[in-house]
């Protein structure tokens, strides 16, 4: 505690009572505690800083060497980050003092529009999932909260997953981040992270009021790059909607751009597709949205095996039936594109047959395959493929389902 300035925790005190604002906080703080501080709320935006050069500022912005994290909160809420670097030691307990005060004021000066978000994301997640036609009052509490979908619009669903370990409340960031991109083409964005934002990945789902599609196709090309520029490390998947003319088509819309992500997640080569790209992809929209059960089932009863396979034994079969198809039934072809002798694609075709009980040497086994993979992509599952360890001899067998007999 030695060297501690009492008059500088008054300042603080000060600064909160007048209402001052965050930057002459955190400025009264860095000086009672003899640090370099940097605010930063939850969603990885710079609220303040007070530091002794634009290098000091860029090493504590980078959490540089000497940097330490605390977590803000109110109660169980983390409302932001204080990240410091000290000159002198003040002990926990002075730290931890000051960092109660600027949570406090943080939640006090960003609540309401904390709130006021939570409200419009509730709305754009009601509007785009809303299955019947929309009440007469629904565009008006658009409208009340910024977000005028009379003209109807587009939608864009990004998706992010880590390539590497991660920081933790990296979803926030990746939402923050893709808002900023659509919002820097069109101001009126807004993106609500989704509730499949789990395990590794992030879903991002972008409402873009009142897009036809050139205007979307500036505003997904706005968020990929800025998800490029600002997460390193991630790997990205991002679909765009038609343009929706009325605000009870958006739902559809919603459906196209999550068809999309799906496809493009897929297909790692293709990271960015519209609607309009995916081809006979489009033909399973109706079911995916009308009932996803039943294409569910369709996956089970030909793909599904062969990917539980792939995920046991860490071989490629999802990959080698697809890369078959695309060479049209070739399998000097498909050994020429995965660089494999032949004689290791014809075992591997001949466990899809016994897998999924389809030979793809049969027109009818090749088509019903094929709708497979696309079940497969339409429902966004991602087939796992590690080193290809040819099982031989020793290959187990997964079993099959009832219904994939």
């Amino acid at each position: 505690m030695a060297g501690f300035d009492l008059a500088a925790l008054d300042a603080i005190t000060e600064a909160v009572e007048s209402g001052a604002g965050l930057p002459e906080v955190v400025r009264a703080a860095a000086r009672a505690l003899d640090a370099s501080l940097a605010l930063i709320d939850r969603s990885s935006a710079v609220l303040a800083v007070a530091a002794r050069s634009p290098a000091d500022e860029r090493s504590l912005l980078a959490g540089g060497a000497g940097v330490t994290t605390h977590d803000l909160r109110v109660a169980d809420t983390i409302v932001g980050q204080l990240r410091m670097r000290a000159r002198s030691d003040l002990g926990p307990g002075m730290t931890r003092l000051v960092a109660t005060l600027i949570a406090s004021e943080v939640e006090r000066v960003r609540g309401p529009e904390r709130a006021s978000e939570e409200a419009t994301g509730a709305f754009v997640d009601e509007l785009l999932r809303r299955a019947g036609p929309l009440d007469d009052t629904a565009v008006d509490r658009g409208r009340a909260l910024g977000v005028d979908v009379e003209r109807g619009g587009s939608v864009v669903v990004a998706r992010a997953h880590p390539l590497a370990p991660s920081e933790e409340g990296w979803r926030a960031r990746f939402l923050a981040v893709a808002q900023r991109g659509a919002r820097a083409a069109l101001p009126a964005s807004v993106a609500i992270l989704s509730a499949r934002s789990d395990g590794l990945e992030a879903e991002a789902v972008v409402l873009l009021p009142g897009a036809d599609e050139e205007a979307a196709t500036r505003a997904a090309d706005a968020i990929l790059r800025e998800l490029h520029a600002t997460l390193t490390g991630f790997g990205f998947a991002l679909g765009r909607s038609r343009h929706a003319v009325t605000a009870p088509e958006l739902s559809r819309a919603r459906n196209e751009a999550l068809l999309a992500a799906n496809v493009a997640k897929g297909h790692p080569e293709e990271e960015a597709l519209a609607f309009e790209e995916t081809g006979a992809y489009r033909l399973l929209l109706s079911a995916m949205s009308e009932d996803p059960a039943e294409l569910q089932r369709f996956y089970a009863e030909t793909v599904e095996p062969l990917v539980a396979y792939d995920e046991q034994y860490e071989t490629d079969l999802v990959k080698t039936l697809e890369a078959f198809l695309e060479a049209d039934g070739n399998v000097a072809g498909t050994a020429q594109r995965l660089f494999t002798h032949r004689h290791t694609i014809r075992y591997r075709l001949e466990r899809v047959r016994d897998l999924s009980g389809l030979d793809v040497n049969s027109s009818d086994g090749r088509e019903k395959l094929s709708l497979g993979l696309k079940a497969m992509r339409v429902l966004g599952i991602a087939a796992r493929s590690g080193p290809a360890s040819e099982p031989g001899s020793v290959g187990g067998r997964v079993p099959r389902t009832g219904a994939n007999r």
